[in-house]
């Protein structure tokens, strides 16, 4: 047994709230990209280091999320959040009072700690709490909530961009809310100790690394959206506002994946809805790589996103299901990193691909190879089908 009391509902929307803080943190400032090439143009490798100040925060997480997931399990999961929402706060809205690039990288990098513990606990508190259907309801209804998160933060750091292109950073400052509620509302939930055997047991099985790697492939290609789609946009003669309105389409379909989910997971084994999600981005980004307007961008971007809104949670569930409740923040740990360490790898790896066939190019390759890595999944005779939890 892991804990003997229900949530209460404002529990519950606690950590509801504070879902939308995490998957998106990085991507709010993907609007003024454009912009802060051009302001930061004099500082030498400027082009790189501009894109590195979104995903230098997704580094960070993958650093800190180990650590974050033995802090939830020794210390607790509450503790962890509330130190994760006020350094939320204060690293996310520094970056409009600095002028400096490689100071607004070290404010990026306190970012990503704070998401790191923030992520790690609002998991972990959800599989405390539930079991069964109702974990796989929760978690979808999780992913639900932080790929909203995007769909109102994204376009509303659009619109800011277009007033100046420090602007977003004050919607960071809404951690301070969810902080609040949660010293008011949330309590530590009881946990059991683990057995002696578990105690020294610290291997991690190889279908826990599998998860892993999986995450940090998707979200690899994923973070091709918010990274590499303001300057294909840009092509097209787009501003900070349609940039930010487009790649909130991402998310959106993120939101329906993710609520669909529980239904599919009665239905369908993890693998095969695992399969089915890369092959959903896989033709989401032929169709951007493709595109000639930027209606068929959003297109590709609706399809991709809808895969992405059943991985996540469909990996989290996996995890929380071959982990004792004991290790689970660190198991869960370990997904967050992966996903975070494939956004910060995403554009050092794209980068060489855009530079020698463009970043359409680059789509349309990616979206080629997710397709194949599907369609080969789909078709090899699956031994652990029959074994696999419903």
């Amino acid at each position: 047994m892991t804990n003997t009391l229900a949530p209460t509902r404002r529990a519950r929307g606690t950590v509801l709230a504070a879902a939308p803080l995490t998957i998106m943190a990085a991507a709010i400032i993907a609007p003024s990209l454009p912009a802060m090439r051009e302001v930061f143009s004099g500082t030498p490798g400027s082009d790189l280091l501009v894109r590195l100040t979104l995903t230098v925060t997704s580094l960070a997480i993958a650093i800190s999320a180990p650590l974050s997931g033995i802090v939830a399990d020794r210390a607790g999961r509450r503790p962890l959040l509330l130190t994760g929402l006020g350094l939320y706060a204060i690293s996310g809205t520094a970056g409009f009072f600095v002028d400096d690039l490689f100071l607004l990288l070290i404010t990026r990098v306190g970012l990503g700690f704070a998401v790191g513990g923030i992520m790690t606990a609002v998991s972990t508190l959800i599989t405390d709490w539930f079991s069964g259907d109702r974990r796989a309801s929760f978690l979808g209804l999780q992913q639900a909530f932080a790929s909203l998160g995007g769909v109102v933060f994204l376009p509303l750091a659009g619109v800011l961009a277009t007033v100046s292109w420090q602007a977003p950073f004050w919607i960071y400052s809404v951690s301070v809310i969810v902080a609040i509620f949660a010293i008011t509302f949330l309590r530590e939930p009881v946990r059991s100790a683990p057995a002696v055997g578990e105690r020294e047991r610290t291997r991690l099985p190889a279908r826990v690394v599998g998860v892993y790697v999986l995450a940090l492939v998707v979200t690899l290609a994923f973070y091709m959206a918010p990274t590499q789609l303001p300057f294909l946009l840009e092509a097209f003669g787009s501003g900070p506002a349609v940039v930010g309105a487009v790649v909130a389409g991402s998310t959106l379909t993120s939101v329906a994946g993710a609520l669909v989910f529980p239904r599919l997971r009665e239905r369908f084994s993890p693998t095969a809805i695992t399969t089915a999600s890369v092959a959903l981005m896989g033709a989401g980004w032929l169709v951007i790589g493709t595109a000639g307007t930027v209606g068929q961008v959003v297109a590709g971007l609706l399809v991709g996103g809808f895969g992405v809104g059943l991985v996540v949670p469909n990996l989290n569930l996996r995890l929380a299901d071959l982990a004792h409740p004991a290790h689970r923040g660190r198991v869960l740990s370990g997904l967050v990193a992966g996903i975070f360490l494939g956004q910060f790898l995403s554009p050092l790896v794209v980068q060489p691909l855009v530079q020698g066939i463009g970043i359409a190019g680059a789509f349309t390759w990616t979206g080629a190879v997710l397709g194949a890595g599907a369609a080969l999944a789909a078709l090899l005779p699956n031994r652990n089908n029959g074994k696999e939890t419903r």
